[in-house]
């Protein structure tokens, strides 16, 4: 029996591949941070909230529904396996060949959060396939708490990345061009891949 020790432990590693990698939201959060520092960063993460806690409680009423279906768990994990395979390979991608604008949208970083958040295709994806894999097992885990577990888990990560990306903008620092967070991406997508095989395991067990 996992522990919520150890799930909430899965879910801020899995959860990673969401937050830290390049993305639109990354990218306005860098634009912003230049001028605002970590108050953008913040704002930003609210805005992206708005957006995140109704679709997880969303997919935790799917997850019900769904549940009652035969194999259900089975077809989840394999889709979650398969996602979080082609995540890790496309953060790798993204490190090495994403390349931030300068140019300053045009609203506030509240609005932009919610905006590329709601709008952006790989953030609906991770939430469909690998997110709903976590909600799942956490809600036949720990019912309807295992929502708020994932959740909680999650959005902090949203908080301290953006508003750390801010921060150091403000003081002229590069995130996303430094060798660490470069290797730490590439460490990270391997990780991914194995959670991925333990996904497939689980199932064939």
């Amino acid at each position: 029996m996992t522990t919520i020790l150890e799930f909430a432990i899965t879910v801020v590693i899995i959860s990673v591949s969401g937050v830290m990698a390049p993305g639109p939201l990354f990218t306005a959060s860098v634009a912003y941070g230049t001028r605002a520092g970590l108050k953008s960063g913040i704002k930003m993460a609210y805005g992206h909230t708005l957006v995140e806690l109704p679709l997880v409680v969303f997919l935790g009423i799917g997850a019900i529904s769904l549940d009652a279906l035969p194999q259900f768990r089975e077809y989840i994990s394999v889709l979650g396996a398969v996602s979080l395979f082609v995540f890790a390979g496309l953060q790798i991608r993204a490190v090495y060949g994403k390349s931030l604008s300068d140019q300053l949208p045009k609203h506030g970083p509240f609005f932009i959060g919610i905006l590329l958040s709601a709008l952006n295709p790989f953030f609906l994806v991770w939430w469909f396939t690998i997110g709903f894999k976590l909600i799942s097992d956490a809600m036949a885990m720990y019912s309807f708490i295992g929502i708020g577990i994932v959740f909680g888990f999650h959005i902090w990560m949203d908080y301290a990345w953006l508003g750390m990306t801010g921060f150091l903008s403000k003081r002229g620092k590069s995130v996303l061009s430094t060798k660490n967070y470069k290797i730490f991406m590439v460490i990270l997508s391997g990780v991914l891949v194995y959670f991925g095989i333990n996904f497939l395991i689980g199932t064939v067990h």
